[in-house]
């Protein structure tokens, strides 16, 4: 199999040739590597440890022809970004400062114009992703979802206000940011030529504990958005539609089944998701991409403890619905580390069919 026959195989649950495999890998784990295994700088890591999953990334903001930096001083940069925010960044930093937020209060919402979800401008880095990786990997488009995007133009800590005070402004700036997820996510499923896989939403909406929506909040306020969201992504053809979210949702899982969702990620050890126990639990009716520890296991764990939790997750993949992976590879992360956990893989992760 090729790698998008083997994702495909493994999302449809049926029996791929090997456990698939996805990971990312940040910028400083990838320069340690290829200097620790001497690999050359040209060389591409998904290629070299054998990724399958690529995901393509159209500017899905809704205001991407206001961004524009407002101040400049040494290396701190104000500017308004796509979101209609305003930010403070620094040189090198990871994260930002939001200054100000385009959504104040309700009588914003009705002042809303989004930019169109068709500009040309919002896929070009879209589609050079999509054939750089085209025949090499099964490639899937994304888009947020309502939950961490409406959370961006809102501000974080508002928003979970407004869901906890006031549920029904919650949810009509969460459909606004819903429907214009839509659009963007059904011309990036036509211009990519994407449908023969998918969509996959990213919205991290937990924390290792629990959902930051409450269960009753999460069916008020996003799960008739969700609903809309998978509804359209596969009448416009998507074959998959995946969930991202980072931390503890399975207090969600069963809304998200039925809302459509049919597969989810990075299925966290941490936070309680153990992908053996959640296969088992869910059958056929959700896949699972992930279930590797990226913050305890493979940042310091043993090589036979990163070998044994592989096995595990290759010993349940056989029949298909588990994907492997660690979500992101981070500097925490060793490289001989990485190599056991990959070299397992491919020891141990092949199967007959």
């Amino acid at each position: 199999m090729n790698s998008r026959e083997r994702v495909m195989a493994a999302l449809e649950h049926r029996p791929p040739d090997r456990i698939p495999k996805f990971d990312s890998f940040w910028a400083a784990f990838a320069s340690r590597a290829r200097s620790e295994l001497g690999l050359a700088s040209d060389i591409d890591l998904d290629d070299h440890f054998g990724i399958d999953i690529s995901i393509a990334v159209a500017d899905e903001t809704p205001f991407p022809t206001r961004a524009e930096t407002l101040s400049r001083d040494g290396d701190e940069v104000v500017r308004r970004d796509g979101w209609g925010c305003v930010v403070r960044e620094r040189a090198g930093a990871y994260f930002s400062e939001v200054l100000d937020v385009p959504i104040k209060g309700k009588g914003d919402l009705d002042r809303l114009v989004f930019d169109p979800p068709a500009l040309d401008a919002r896929y070009a880095g879209f589609l050079r992703t999509v054939d750089a990786n085209r025949g090499k990997r099964a490639v899937f488009c994304k888009t947020g979802g309502p939950f961490l995007r409406t959370s961006f133009m809102r501000g974080k800590v508002d928003f979970l206000m407004d869901i906890a005070g006031d549920a029904l402004f919650a949810k009509a700036l969460a459909d606004r940011v819903a429907d214009h997820i839509i659009e963007i996510g059904v011309e990036s499923l036509r211009r990519g030529e994407l449908c023969d896989t998918g969509l996959w939403i990213y919205d991290d909406m937990a924390h290792n504990l629990q959902p930051f929506p409450s269960p009753a909040s999460f069916e008020s306020v996003f799960l008739p958005g969700y609903r809309r969201m998978v509804a359209a992504f596969k009448d416009a053809g998507a074959a998959q539609v995946i969930l991202h979210s980072d931390g503890n949702i399975a207090p969600l899982l069963d809304m998200l089944i039925d809302a459509g969702i049919d597969g989810i990620n990075p299925v966290e050890p941490k936070a309680g998701m153990h992908l053996p126990t959640l296969k088992e639990r869910y059958g056929n009716r959700l896949s699972f991409i992930g279930g590797m520890c990226n913050s305890q296991t493979l940042p310091f764990g043993s090589e036979a403890d990163i070998r044994a939790q592989t096995r595990e997750i290759v010993d349940i993949a056989s029949d298909g619905g588990a994907i492997i992976g660690a979500h992101s590879i981070g500097p925490d992360i060793p490289v001989r580390n990485y190599v056991a956990y990959h070299d397992t893989v491919l020891r141990d992760g092949s199967f007959a069919v």
